[in-house]
């Protein structure tokens, strides 16, 4: 299984960016896809997620109300569209996949993207 992360980039504070993460190697109807986070000295946390054949979704509390996941069946990707954009939400991106129990874990993630860079600016 790869996948790959795609569409960071720098913007101001209030502004909005969408992430995509293609994945390809199997099918993913039973799988969860999710997206963490890891900004400078601090632990990769959790962002949110969404499992592939019922669409259910789970978000971090610090972005609930602000980003949204997605996905498209026919493309193999999953997005991450990221509105009123913080300072705080400066960190690398990183998508991940996996027969998840617990979406929250990062350890149950079996597949992991190589990250994108998210900047906000002031």
């Amino acid at each position: 299984v790869q996948l790959q992360a795609s569409g960071g980039g720098l913007v101001q504070a209030g502004g909005s960016l969408r992430l995509s993460c293609a994945a390809s190697g199997r099918t993913f109807s039973n799988y969860v896809m999710g997206w963490f986070r890891q900004a400078p000295g601090k632990e990769r946390e959790f962002v949110a997620a969404i499992r592939w054949y019922v669409g259910s979704t789970y978000y971090g509390d610090s972005v609930k109300g602000r980003f949204t996941i997605s996905r498209d069946n026919a493309k193999n990707t999953a997005y991450l569209q990221m509105n009123s954009l913080k300072l705080e939400d400066t960190a690398v991106y990183y998508c991940a996949a996996g027969q998840v129990k617990n979406v929250y874990i990062r350890g149950q993630y079996n597949y992991w993207g190589q990250g994108t860079l998210v900047t906000v600016s002031s």
